[in-house]
């Protein structure tokens, strides 16, 4: 069984500076929308969470979540809670470059990668 990439969205949008900070929901459509077309594509089962005000984001199978509280490490504690929540967490890859956020769900015995290990960014 493929593992589930479990994307730490803002965290990934802002490792590439290209200007996202200008319309953040447009930053956040467009990698659900590349996550979304490369899970179809690969078979890979994937899941996005952002921080931020929620909204509408078209992105068909691909599991879509906001951050359950405002504030600082918002949708990294949600990440978490997802992890230790997973029957399996070794099944989980969390995509992400902040160390905190890797320490905390490796202790639960999920794997991380970078936002390079995506093969669309």
């Amino acid at each position: 069984m493929s593992p589930l990439w479990l994307v730490d969205g803002m965290n990934v949008i802002g490792s590439r500076p290209d200007g996202w900070w200008r319309d953040r929901p447009g930053a956040q459509t467009r990698l659900a929308q590349e996550l979304a077309a490369w899970s179809r594509a690969s078979g890979e089962p994937a899941a996005v969470i952002f921080d931020g005000r929620p909204h509408e984001i078209d992105a068909p199978g691909l599991d879509v979540a906001f951050a359950t509280r405002r504030g600082q490490n918002a949708a990294d504690d949600d990440i978490v809670a997802r992890v230790a929540a997973a029957p399996e967490p070794s099944s989980i890859r969390v995509v992400t470059s902040d160390r905190e956020l890797a320490r905390r769900v490796e202790e639960l015995g999920a794997d991380v990668v970078g936002p390079s290990a995506l093969p669309f960014r």
